[in-house]
């Protein structure tokens, strides 16, 4: 009942033009009609509750019955948030400030919000930190976020004012990347998307992937940056993709090579996700942001609605998805999905 009411909800609010145009695309690169790709990406939806932009980025059209089972898509990451995120604790990832207040102990730098009241209290921070990053309290996908760097009281006054009026009330402290984080693109701090699943008294590091800015001050996939996969032991292994679906196997910008790059304290990193993966229970499936400073790895923040990551068919030999890794834990799609010799990591917290 839950999918079919999914899948109304989706007819509902579909944009057909962009279906078609993406369908198009597609018609256009596998050289197969039109009609049969709307037919396959119809088929697509039903069954595996995968949108046409899930068809797309998953190059369903290339792939078989028993490979297309193995991806997740957008529908069937729905029923993972529903499953194991209880909605009454959805407000501590909307908004930030909540957020902050809850992991304080993993962000590990100086913030402040805003208010009309404590322009002094904001001008002591901004003189101390001299750099500093902004951010809407409820924003997503990097929108809203700003770098100022401190000139003098004069302009201090008229940044604060700008601030109160676009509602960029979180103030923070500049994160200072490892220098090898750094070397792949320096112009912002990139960070991993990190997954863990909690349930009864155990954590499990899922996976990872890697974002990296491309041109601005945000790293984020959706305001022009591009993201890549990284093993179990903080290697990448695949190319990195923009919104743009272009493949980046060097950084047009660094000219770093991407494919091979080893994160920096990756196993850090881990541990603290999963630490942090224990302090809201309720809130069992959670996508972490995290950087690697000079110090070692802290947390951006949490995502309560994760996102769907998994590897373009194209760009690796075996053409499987991440619900096979996912399953071993969660069990949530049923014993269909063979989940070969996908390693999960776990912490007892007995």
């Amino acid at each position: 009942m839950e999918k079919i009411k999914y899948l109304f909800k989706r007819i509902l609010k579909l944009d057909y033009s962009n279906m078609i145009k993406i369908a198009k695309a597609v018609s256009k690169k596998t050289n197969k009609n039109l009609l049969f790709i709307l037919f396959d990406m119809t088929k697509c939806g039903l069954k595996y509750q995968a949108g046409y932009y899930d068809y797309q980025e998953f190059e369903f059209y290339n792939l078989n019955k028993e490979q297309r089972e193995t991806y997740l898509t957008r529908g069937k990451n729905n029923e993972i948030i529903k499953k194991f995120n209880d909605k009454s604790k959805f407000y501590i990832f909307d908004n930030k400030e909540e957020m902050y207040k809850i992991y304080n102990k993993f962000l590990k730098r100086q913030w402040m919000v805003l208010n009309e009241n404590n322009y002094n209290d904001f001008l002591d921070f901004f003189k101390q930190n001299k750099v500093i990053i902004v951010k809407p309290i409820d924003g997503e996908g990097g929108k809203g976020i700003e770098k100022y760097e401190y000139i003098n009281d004069e302009e201090s006054k008229i940044v604060y004012s700008s601030l109160l009026f676009k509602k960029q009330l979180l103030v923070e402290q500049c994160i200072k990347q490892h220098p090898d984080m750094n070397k792949l693109y320096n112009k912002s701090v990139n960070t991993l998307r990190m997954f863990t699943f909690y349930k009864d008294g155990q954590a499990y590091f899922l996976q990872a992937i890697l974002k990296v800015g491309n041109g601005g001050v945000v790293d984020n996939f959706s305001s022009g940056g591009m993201y890549t996969y990284v093993d179990d032991e903080g290697t990448v292994y695949a190319e990195a993709i923009d919104q743009m679906d272009n493949k980046y196997y060097k950084h047009p910008i660094s000219n770093e090579t991407i494919v091979g790059f080893k994160v920096p304290m990756f196993k850090e990193a881990v541990g603290m996700v999963k630490e942090a993966a224990k302090v809201v229970p309720e809130m069992g499936y959670i996508g972490w942001d995290v950087a690697i400073s000079e110090d070692g790895p802290v947390l951006v923040e949490g995502n309560c609605y994760p996102g769907v990551f998994q590897v373009k068919p194209s760009l690796v030999e075996k053409k499987e998805g991440i619900i096979p890794k996912y399953n071993k834990v969660m069990q949530i799609f049923g014993n269909c999905y063979n989940a070969n010799n996908s390693t999960i990591q776990r912490n007892n917290f007995n």
